[in-house]
């Protein structure tokens, strides 16, 4: 069985044709976003309201982290990449 096969406590990414971390690693998706996608799959079927919670946080460090990268880039004089 290989790794992507296996679920270690409990089944809830059976039900998709291709799992999360799948999805994440084929579309080099960084950390944070990875994350937010990895609750969204499994809300329903495994955290519920906390999955939840921590996709609204994830998206506040996102935003955080992102307005000081920005930040960075403007008082350095530096196009954002």
């Amino acid at each position: 069985m290989t790794a992507l096969k296996k679920q270690i406590a409990g089944n809830h990414y059976k039900r998709f044709e291709i799992q999360p971390i799948e999805f994440i690693t084929k579309n080099n998706i960084p950390y944070i976003e990875g994350n937010i996608i990895k609750y969204i799959c499994r809300w329903r079927d495994k955290g519920g309201m906390d999955d939840l919670d921590k996709i609204i946080h994830y998206v506040e460090l996102l935003k955080e982290l992102e307005r000081l990268r920005r930040a960075i880039y403007t008082s350095s004089h530096l196009q954002i990449p």
